[in-house]
């Protein structure tokens, strides 16, 4: 499994709306959305996160086209991430393009492509 360390601004916790970044609660946050199959897309730095109205849940980072799934119709899916003050480690399983309206995802550890329809494939896009 990739994993891509990522040290936080200055060597301090970054901050959004003056609150440090607390990655597990914001992933928390984005499955309890997918759970209740609310849509919501919000960026946190430069890492993505989405849900769906049919329970499913990403996070991605832009940067490289890395992505994870958090949940897939509406039940949480593990994700593998270490956070300390200064850094933070994701265990990205795959990774993602966009090709027109479809978000296409591809397994590290499978090799499997999935084409799915129906994504925020322009939010998405305009992130990269």
């Amino acid at each position: 499994m990739n994993r891509k360390t990522i040290k936080r601004a200055g060597g301090k916790q970054q901050r959004v709306e003056g609150k440090p970044l607390r990655l597990a609660k914001e992933v928390a946050s984005i499955q309890r959305r997918a759970t209740e199959h609310d849509g919501r897309f919000v960026t946190l730095g430069h890492l993505a996160f989405f849900s769906t109205e049919t329970g499913d849940a990403w996070m991605l980072d832009p940067s490289d086209q890395l992505a994870a799934r958090l949940a897939r119709e509406g039940d949480p899916e593990p994700i593998d991430i270490q956070e300390t003050e200064a850094h933070f480690a994701i265990g990205w399983k795959g990774h993602y393009r966009i090709n027109g309206g479809a978000f296409l995802y591809t397994d590290r550890e499978s090799g499997r492509v999935v084409a799915i329809l129906g994504y925020p494939t322009t939010k998405i896009a305009q992130l990269g």
